[in-house]
């Protein structure tokens, strides 16, 4: 497909699992990418926002919510939610 410049561009735009770092490949329909919105001092949704994207292992593994938190919590949108324990 070509865009309004006449470049040859493709359509699917590979993405990386924020858990495990994985290629999520596009038969894998279990994946979910997810937006978490900033918001201003009113409570609106700003056009900003982190981007999280997980792939369907870790979904089907039922580390989802796991790694959401903690990914949260590394990107500073979550506080004493998540912690590491050996």
């Amino acid at each position: 497909m070509e865009n309004d410049s006449g470049v040859l561009v493709d359509l699917y735009v590979p993405r990386k699992c924020a858990a495990t770092n994985r290629l999520i490949i596009s038969k894998d329909h279990a994946s979910v990418q997810f937006r978490i919105a900033d918001v201003d001092s009113n409570g609106r949704a700003l056009p900003t926002g982190t981007d999280f994207a997980l792939c369907g292992q870790v979904r089907a593994m039922g580390e989802a919510d796991d790694s959401i938190n903690r990914l949260a919590t590394k990107a500073g949108l979550l506080r004493n939610v998540w912690s590491y324990s050996k």
